[in-house]
């Protein structure tokens, strides 16, 4: 969904540190140009000394398996230290002044990029260390099982953020062992070929800030496990085939910033307990088959900026209530079979930018008070049954 509005992009993801959680601003894939190199111990005796050598022999096996831009081995025998790192590979000192990975980005320039035949390497989860692990574009011929994680990964593992995005040959079911990874707190799976129910392990992960499931073939419902997620901050389930309502747990995201639901085949009505996000800055419900009254509470998103919801078969009048809601920029409520007049409620909204109310069932005359709206810049009443004089003049 937010492809298609750049200004929203920022919401997408977060960036997350080793020592805290950035809720936006900045995203949870944004892969650095130019990774970090920490140093070795001056009390390190040899450069071949610096890594254990079972680690050495796991990394260099995911490199062989990964990317052929080097003869890894021999390019880079101690892939850690000054003068002999590559980009795409953080380390960090731990005990007994021995360096270890823990970051691996790929696929992404200057980053090393993927060979056709890769294969998602399930070694990563045998590197004790590996806090950070990206995929770009790198599964994109040789069909690859989803996220393989052998019954020898590390179960403890200290991994905190795991990207695998926009990888077409990455097909399967999400893993339940998933589910090991307690120190999980960003995973983004996006614009694969993942199929299948959401296994309800991933709700055991109590540590995500950001998940990110969107653009995939996942099927079943969303589950009330949802509500179990309570550190969560942004949630993007968008363009797959959920369907079944949207679970009243919802609303025990207490600090979630960003919801995105569009493009599934949700029913029913927006759960009341959806009142209880007053943290929520984004939601996106549109291109599903939500229908009926929205709820009372819904005055108390004080917070929300965008409000996203067309091509929903509502069928009732467009509430006034959305007037309370001075902070939003951006309301789509285009074709939802929305009926009635235009609540002059809508002219206290003055920050916003985008309107969009086209192709519903709207009648009367277009309310004065919007043409004082001075930062409104795009506007469709257009394909309903207005009437009366159009009150905006040259200047607007």
């Amino acid at each position: 969904m937010c492809c298609s509005f750049p200004s929203l992009c920022f919401f997408l993801v977060l960036l997350l540190s080793s020592a805290a959680v950035i809720p936006s601003g900045s995203a949870a894939d944004n892969h650095s140009n130019a990774s970090k190199q920490l140093k070795p111990s001056p009390e390190t005796a040899t450069p071949q000394s610096s890594m254990v050598q079972s680690e050495l022999d796991t990394l260099f096996r995911i490199m062989e398996i990964m990317s052929s831009d080097r003869t890894w081995r021999i390019s880079y025998p101690n892939p850690c230290n000054p003068g002999s790192s590559w980009t795409g590979i953080e380390c960090k000192t731990g005990k007994n002044n021995h360096l270890h990975v823990s970051r691996l980005d790929f696929g992404n320039p200057p980053n090393p990029s993927c060979r056709a035949a890769a294969i998602f390497p399930p070694e990563i989860f045998q590197l004790p260390y590996l806090e950070s692990a990206f995929f770009f574009h790198c599964f994109t011929h040789s069909t690859t099982t989803t996220i393989a994680m052998p019954a020898s990964a590390v179960t403890n593992s200290s991994l905190e953020q795991l990207s695998l995005r926009s990888n077409p040959s990455l097909v399967g079911r999400i893993p339940a062992q998933l589910s090991s990874l307690k120190s999980l707190q960003v995973l983004t799976l996006s614009q694969n070929h993942l199929t299948g129910k959401i296994p309800l392990q991933i709700f055991l992960l109590r540590s995500l800030v950001h998940l990110d499931l969107s653009y995939n073939s996942l099927t079943g419902a969303l589950p009330y496990e949802v509500g179990n997620l309570r550190n969560l901050v942004g949630l993007d389930l968008s363009y797959n085939s959920l369907s079944g309502i949207i679970p009243n747990s919802i609303g025990e995201l207490g600090q979630l910033q960003k919801l995105d639901l569009s493009s599934n085949s949700l029913v029913g009505r927006i759960p009341s307990s959806i009142e209880k996000l007053t943290s929520l800055v984004f939601i996106a419900l549109s291109s599903n088959l939500l229908r009926g009254s929205f709820p009372q509470g819904l005055t108390k998103l004080v917070n929300l900026q965008y409000f996203i919801m067309d091509d929903n078969p509502m069928n009732i009048p467009l509430p006034q209530e959305f007037g309370v809601l001075v902070k939003l920029q951006e309301l789509r409520l285009s074709n939802s079979g929305f009926s009635g007049t235009i609540p002059p409620s809508f002219s206290q909204l003055v920050n916003l930018i985008t309107l969009s109310l086209q192709n519903n069932r709207l009648t009367g005359g277009i309310p004065v008070g919007l043409s004082s709206l001075s930062h409104l810049y795009h506007l469709n009443l257009s394909r309903n049954f207005l009437e009366g004089t159009v009150p905006f003049n040259g200047s607007f």
